[in-house]
């Protein structure tokens, strides 16, 4: 049995070191061994130099001083993995687990039934395979041997539900155990040294212990020196010699303001390095930019994501574009990207803003939709070559990964987007190397086998790719001299570092056990010797108790989530108890070194604008609205120009169906005035035009589907409705129609270049004279209520002054809702041209006001307020007596 010697708790790491070789010095001449031919394993690589530099202060000689690793790769190093064998690459072994279930017919029939489950089954195979894989590189050959004769045994005696997870677990077993490969650690197992010692913190190490259990049986002295710390028991004996202190914070934003000011009042005391503790990536990541804007030098040993660098996100942005399912949105979104640069000098400046801008304005949102001989000429070649460019990646045939990778290495090479990858230094020659893409697989190996077998859809490549980029990391280099180390937890044990600084001790982050496998739970996991769910949880405690013996600590998190309430992490509170406990009072408090300044409310008038005599070229019925409503409004939208850009939503909402259904109307109507396929009637007609429509606007029938129903309930209440009209009289005459007058020229010299414009959704013939229709897809109350004071009704009065009367006939206006369940519903605007004379006569009288010069003042008023997007502009939020 391996005597196990428990070191003492001392206050610093830096004193620890000198004491563990003093120790194992003693024993190793109490045992009269020879310290040359003796190992000392530690528990990781960032311990052999404080461990090593310790050793030569005793002035004698040192044993060899390894990790479990870093001995194993010294002795020999690890076989290639072979065609179906673990590569331990995650999206490489996903590929070969589907060509393990391509023979089962259960996983055949769940791919059919259900891809998604299928996907998530190859992830969960995978998953197992890896964990039972690397516990099995754990033991000593002969007990690695059992270990899967326990596992086979333990899952066959399984019953109950779960038949698939028993069936993908049973797979794993046998794919992980059919590894013939000898893994190096088991060169270990032959050596046979003076003597093993072994440094255990933060928990049992199952390699070490299984090294040193069988060297004991064997006859080789072995001693296990045990730095694990009690986190209750810690401070019994004596006080902390430790700066311990804890703050509690506001939201996000203040936890990692306050953890960069604590990390930097760390290091104005002297005390660096400062470890940081990576426990939230998104936070760290906050962190550093805030430390990096004070030039702090920083090391990362967690890295990140290599998904989340701006090289990743341009590639993947290219290759989300050339998904069949791909919309406008995301085309526009690999165009920005500097992987399009050439296209975009190719086809001239202003060609992408002005590609947006027609895309936005159309409500293009699929690529099928997008017209290029509508677009303007530069906007029409940047189109049609970023298609033309991503041709080779669109294939409708499954292919190999080989295959898929050279023609992405074909469109890059096109695009010049290599050399620029391989240019950025934040991920660009990560990427291209974890992609293979400038370099090959080693003959034979479980790579090159994937790459020459696997069989990819153009969506399985683009889902290859995207899980790559996850499981691969950057690690950002070192600028200038070290000042601050980020670190895992469990990595920070034992190290010399000036202060620790532990952002997000609360519950949420700090305690919680990660998670294992999906098909080994907790009760197999005990049973075949897995860590379970209280090994991990007591791990984390003994990683955490290690950070006592640095000079400072600081504890920051936050007290909330949301609206929710936050608590502090149970391993922070039993901290607190040991305080108490040991009678040193509670955690200090940490003291916020930033300076507050008290910055006074700052109110402002209201907002009012000159528009030093100008006046646009024409006006719409809506740029007359916003002037009716709000004239600062109209300063910005129609002298000025701003607009909010239009999202190109996905999925078709109310404005793609009003859209659509506006042009199957004009289509239906046109084709009856002009006689086209006589043979037609008017259902088969109209069901025609919708199928167009639909063709031409880009719409695809699935996400169209609940208009598609509305539509079919509407079309025979509106041929009904249609019919009733004709049969007194009233014929169509002509829809989408653009008008454009000079109404105040006759009145007016000053304005007699001012054009109204707009178009004329339908005009009908009737013995009455002539109709302005405008079809509505909003709710009939709604129209009722905006003609119910015809002055307040702006759009049928600017429509009626389009119009003008013509050969002395009358102009009649309404709006007609195509909504409505019981069928349309026509809303009449009463003696529209009275209307139109008054609202006539008071625009010219705005408008000469602002043609003078006159201000043009924000009202703050109305729902046209609440809902404006100049709201921001004009600062109604800031006026003085405001609400707030």
């Amino acid at each position: 049995m391996t005597p196990d010697f428990p070191l003492d708790a001392a206050p610093e790491s830096a004193a620890f070191w000198d004491r563990l070789a003093q120790r194992a010095a003693a024993w190793l001449e109490s045992q009269e061994l020879s310290p040359r031919d003796a190992v000392l394993l530690l528990p990781f690589a960032q311990h052999l130099a404080p461990a090593r530099r310790a050793w030569m202060k005793l002035s004698r000689w040192q044993p060899r001083i390894e990790t479990t690793h870093s001995l194993a790769s010294a002795l020999g190093p690890s076989p290639l993995p072979q065609a179906q064998q673990l590569s331990f690459d995650a999206a490489i072994d996903a590929l070969a687990a589907w060509a393990l279930l391509r023979e089962q017919s259960w996983a055949q029939a769940l791919r059919q039934e259900d891809p998604r489950a299928f996907e998530a089954a190859l992830q969960r195979l995978v998953e197992a395979a890896h964990a039972l894989a690397r516990a099995a590189q754990l033991r000593s050959p002969q007990a690695r041997l059992e270990f899967w004769a326990l596992a086979r045994q333990t899952v066959a005696a399984q019953s109950g539900a779960g038949h698939l997870e028993r069936a993908l677990l049973m797979v794993a077993i046998e794919w992980a155990a059919a590894d013939p490969r000898e893994p190096a650690t088991d060169a270990l197992f032959q050596l046979r040294p003076s003597a093993w010692l072994h440094l255990q913190s933060g928990g049992p190490d199952a390699l070490a212990d299984a090294l040193l259990c069988e060297a004991a049986a064997a006859g080789v002295p072995c001693l296990r020196l045990n730095a694990d710390l009690s986190l209750d028991a810690v401070f019994a004996d004596a006080p902390p010699q430790a700066r311990l202190e804890q703050t509690v914070c506001d939201d996000f934003e203040d936890l990692a303001q306050c953890s960069a000011a604590s990390v930097l009042d760390h290091l104005r005391a002297g005390r660096a390095p400062v470890a940081l503790i990576a426990q939230d990536r998104v936070l760290i990541r906050r962190v550093r930019a805030l430390l990096e804007r004070q030039a702090v030098g920083i090391a990362d040993e967690t890295g990140w994501t290599l998904a989340t660098t701006a090289p990743a996100a341009q590639l993947m942005a290219m290759l989300r574009a050339t998904r069949r399912e791909a919309t406008v949105d995301e085309w526009l979104a690999w165009l920005k990207t500097p992987l399009a640069a050439s296209l975009r000098e190719r086809a001239g400046g202003g060609a992408l803003s002005a590609l947006e801008s027609r895309c936005r304005n159309r409500g293009w949102s699929s690529p099928q939709a997008v017209h290029p001989e509508r677009l303007t000429p530069g906007s029409a070649r940047l189109w049609t070559s970023s298609r033309e460019a991503l041709q080779p990646l669109q294939a409708g045939t499954a292919r190999s990964l080989e295959d898929w990778l050279k023609a992405l290495a074909e469109v890059l090479d096109q695009l010049g987007a290599d050399e620029q990858l391989d240019r950025q230094p934040a991920g660009g020659p990560q990427l291209l190397d974890a992609l293979w893409l400038r370099r090959s697989p080693w003959p034979g190996s479980a790579h090159e086998a994937v790459w020459r077998d696997s069989q990819l859809s153009a969506s399985e490549f683009v889902a290859w790719v995207s899980a790559t980029l996850e499981a691969a990391q950057y690690v950002p280099p070192l600028q200038g001299e070290l000042q601050v180390m980020i670190t895992p937890l469990a990595r920070a044990m034992l190290r010399p570092f000036g202060a620790v600084v532990l952002p997000g001790a609360d519950a949420a982050t700090l305690g919680p056990v990660p998670p294992g496998p999906v098909l080994i739970g907790d009760s197999l996991a005990r049973q075949l010797g897995l860590p379970t769910v209280e090994d991990k949880r007591s791990a984390i405690a003994w990683q955490f108790a290690q950070l006592l013996r640095a000079p400072a600590l600081t504890l920051l998190r936050c007290g909330h989530h949301g609206s929710e309430p936050l608590a502090a992490s149970p391993l922070l509170e039993r901290l607190d108890l040991a305080l108490q406990n040991g009678g040193h009072g509670r955690l200090p408090l940490w003291h916020d070194p930033r300076i507050e300044v008290a910055v006074p409310v700052q109110t402002h008038t209201r907002a009012q604008a000159q528009a030093q005599g100008r006046l646009p070229r024409a006006l719409s019925a809506s740029a007359v609205e916003s002037l009716r409503q709000c004239p600062y409004q109209f300063f910005a939208r129609v002298l000025l120009g701003l607009r909010e850009s239009s999202e190109l939503e996905v999925q078709a909402d109310k404005r793609d169906y009003g859209t659509w259904l506006h042009e199957v109307l004009h289509q239906f109507h046109r084709e009856r005035l002009e006689g086209i396929d006589p043979e037609l009637d008017d259902p088969a007609r109209l069901a025609r035009a919708g199928e167009a429509q639909m063709q031409a606007l880009g719409l695809s029938a699935a996400e169209f589907l609940p208009f598609s129903a509305s539509f079919a309930r509407f079309a025979p209440t509106y041929l009904l409705w249609l019919a009733e009209q004709e049969s007194k009289g009233q014929q169509f005459a002509a829809g989408e129609l653009d008008r454009v007058v000079h109404p105040w020229a006759p009145v007016e010299p000053a304005l007699a270049g001012l054009a109204l414009r707009g178009r004329l959704d339908r005009v009908d013939d009737s013995p009455q004279g002539r109709w302005l229709l405008d079809y509505k897809t909003g709710s009939v109350k709604s129209l009722k209520d905006k003609v119910a004071d015809p002055l307040e009704d702006t759009q049928l009065a600017v429509y009626a002054v389009l119009m003008g009367a013509e050969d002395g006939r009358p102009v009649r206006a309404e709006y007609l809702a195509l909504d409505d369940a019981k069928g349309p519903v026509a809303i009449e605007h009463e003696d529209v041209e009275t209307t139109a004379s008054v609202m006539l006569d008071g625009l010219g009288e705005d408008l000469m006001a602002i043609r003078r010069g006159d201000p043009l003042p924000a009202l703050g008023e109305g729902v046209a307020c609440d809902y404006c997007e100049m709201r921001g502009l004009c600062r109604r939020d800031d006026w003085e007596g405001a609400a707030p």
